[in-house]
């Protein structure tokens, strides 16, 4: 089944077609006599219609009807995404939060080295994650999205580093039986871009929450919080090839200090085609949170957090 977006004159439409994606007008949706996944994408990155293309991908490669949203959070006005295009495709928080969504992802900020409470939209971000435990019957929050969340309900709190994880690094797969690992190989090598961390040792201590991906080099990623329905990653299946070149090649031309992203470019070489090695799990993981999200949300949507 494909993926119904906001609209076929989102610039995702055209990329993902051309990339083979099955995607969807609303009339075309109208017509087939199912209830699709009501996705939303609550999109706190600078660049948004890259994020939108890229998570758009991952849950658009599934067999099951998928209707996605673009939330933004409401006060907050991007500067680098075109004011037409948050008006024509995009909803404030505060004009859903009477609807109900079978899952919500809620994105990285490039904002890690803020305290939380500093964050200017916190407030309403608050509201936001406690809204998902009455209308959204799965959360996904990515990288700094995610450590927010593990913050806001188990308190467990985000350090800076002295230097910036940068990268690709080999994952364990700490829990083969899991539901959303499933068909993932013992190990993955995943992207890394980030300023902070999460620290296993605190994770363990906070009530309910389970470690399912985790490195020896970059810490803890992927963590399950079953009891708020909700899954943390602190690390970037949904990149682009090019995403960790693009910051690479943007800090080098700045003049700002930065190592070459390790385990990337063949022989850690940046004139050379960087390799995609993480596109597959990318898929797994997504389509397994999807997979997970079908067989269990109530089809009655009025009953999503009851």
């Amino acid at each position: 089944m494909p993926i119904k977006l906001p609209s076929s004159s989102l610039p995702a439409f055209d990329v993902l077609s051309r990339e083979g994606v099955s995607v969807m007008s609303a009339d075309q949706a109208a017509v087939q006599d199912i209830r699709p996944l009501r996705i939303a994408l609550l999109n706190l990155m600078p660049k948004k219609i890259q994020t939108e293309n890229q998570f758009a991908r991952l849950i658009g490669a599934t067999p099951l009807q998928i209707e996605l949203s673009l939330i933004r959070m409401s006060e907050h006005r991007t500067k680098t995404t075109a004011a037409e295009h948050m008006a024509e495709f995009y909803q404030p928080f505060q004009d859903v939060k009477d609807q109900k969504f079978d899952g919500l992802i809620i994105t990285g900020a490039p904002i890690e080295h803020l305290p939380f409470n500093d964050v200017t939209y916190w407030d309403e971000l608050r509201e936001v994650m406690d809204w998902t435990q009455s209308n959204v019957h799965s959360t996904f929050g990515v990288c700094w999205g995610g450590m927010a969340m593990i913050n806001y309900f188990h308190g467990v709190k985000k350090h800076l580093l002295d230097d910036k994880l940068f990268g690709c690094y080999r994952h364990c797969n700490l829990d083969e039986t899991s539901p959303y690992l499933r068909g993932f190989s013992d190990d993955c090598v995943i992207p890394v871009s980030r300023w902070t961390e999460m620290r296993q040792d605190e994770i363990d201590a906070a009530d309910g929450l389970k470690t399912l991906l985790g490195s020896e080099e970059s810490g803890p990623c992927l963590v399950e919080d079953d009891a708020h329905r909700a899954l943390y990653i602190f690390n970037h299946f949904e990149y682009d090839s090019t995403s960790l070149k693009d910051e690479y090649d943007r800090d080098v031309a700045a003049g700002v200090a930065i190592n070459v992203p390790v385990n990337y470019y063949p022989n850690d070489d940046p004139t050379q085609k960087p390799l995609n090695r993480w596109r597959s799990h990318a898929h797994q993981l997504y389509g397994n949170w999807i997979n997970k999200i079908y067989q269990t949300t109530p089809f009655d949507m009025e009953q999503i957090g009851a």
